[in-house]
């Protein structure tokens, strides 16, 4: 079942509503207010029939296997890889614009992988299915975005400290549980990770490749920074890590940029930049926080500082560069991002494509 309004934006499909990240979408769009005249909520046929709370009432869940996506303009898939090969390209066919929150389409060359603030322009009238990057290469890159605007960017090193929501809800409930057990006394039953999650830090949990010792949230940030940026040229080096708080992905990262900076340079080009809040007070040891960023729409920057082993000139500059990122990685890192780029699909071209010049190229 849907929930029916008066207004403009069109229909929009929830897939995966039920999960961590589709709840979060569903919470974006009451927020933004955004003008759908229809919102519909679909998830597995186990939860089809259940309710969940939209616009201070109940939106009832329908079965996504057997939905037809006519009737819908904008798809936002909020759930697994496989779920979005066998779903996504039916919505596409069916007229609809598909963001995709899964990893399932993001090395596609024909897709693009969108982070609004730094490639907006890699979407085109003619492309229905976008890519929504993974969260801690978005969290990274809208802060990026600035300095390699204005200095340009040869290397980056990055080491992530990713909540364990990032994993899904069951993952948040996992830490809450054991938490529970370890303050009663009682030892943690890992189920969702290897490694108790409570009160712990651990490499993240994906998987990692035998021969070259990065795992696949690793590859994922180099690969889809390469994308993005369209510059494979770019070094980047990062460690992924899991840390036992609910939600809010933070990020060390050490820079090289192309032109050598100060900090007031620095600065200046974080300022008023989209999507950024610059949190960064040396007197009070005031510094971007996961508490601070969580349930937030922008990701915080500070501990902003020339790297130690740099040589200054003169002037302050060099082009070695510290600082500290921490983003809500369910909104940010997630669901608003996907919403950003409906809305910037929906604010440049027609949503719906006309039944004449549907592709499926996608179908295979």
């Amino acid at each position: 079942m849907s929930t029916d309004r008066t207004d403009t934006f069109g229909s929009i499909a929830v897939v995966g509503a039920t999960g961590a990240v589709g709840r979060e979408a569903l919470a974006i769009l009451e927020l933004r207010g955004i003008a759908a005249s229809r919102i519909t909520a679909l998830a597995s046929p186990r939860s089809a029939g259940s309710t969940i709370p939209y616009a201070g009432g109940p939106l009832r869940v329908e079965s996504l296997d057997d939905f037809d996506f006519r009737a819908i303009d904008v798809a936002l898939f909020c759930a697994t890889s496989g779920v979005a090969r066998a779903h996504a390209p039916r919505a596409v066919e069916a007229g609809a614009l598909v963001v995709d929150n899964s990893s399932a389409f993001r090395s596609d060359p024909r897709i693009p992988l969108v982070v609004p603030e730094v490639n907006a322009d890699a979407i085109t009238p003619a492309d229905r299915l976008i890519a929504n990057p993974n969260c801690s290469t978005i969290i990274l890159l809208v802060t990026i975005e600035p300095l390699r605007k204005r200095f340009g960017v040869r290397d980056l090193v990055v080491s992530t400290y990713q909540a364990v929501s990032g994993a899904g809800a069951a993952a948040l409930e996992e830490l809450q549980t054991q938490a529970a057990d370890v303050l009663a006394g009682k030892s943690p039953a890992p189920r969702v990770f290897k490694e108790p999650c409570a009160f712990n830090v651990f490499s993240h949990n994906s998987s990692v490749d035998p021969e070259s010792g990065v795992n696949v949230e690793e590859r994922k940030m180099i690969d889809e920074t390469h994308k993005i940026w369209g510059d494979s040229r770019v070094r980047i080096t990062p460690t992924c890590v899991r840390v036992p708080v609910f939600r809010t992905h933070s990020e060390s990262v050490t820079l090289s940029l192309a032109t050598p900076a100060n900090l007031d340079e620095i600065r200046h080009a974080f300022t008023n930049a989209r999507g950024l809040r610059v949190v960064d007070d040396r007197a009070a040891n005031k510094f971007p926080t996961s508490i601070d960023a969580a349930g937030g729409d922008d990701v915080l920057v500070g501990r902003l500082r020339p790297d130690p082993a740099a040589t200054l000139d003169p002037r302050g500059r060099t082009t070695r560069w510290c600082l500290f990122i921490a983003g809500d990685q369910l909104r940010k890192g997630a669901a608003l991002n996907a919403v950003q780029i409906a809305e910037l699909a929906r604010n440049r071209f027609a949503v719906r494509i006309p039944e004449t010049s549907r592709s499926t190229t996608l179908a295979g």
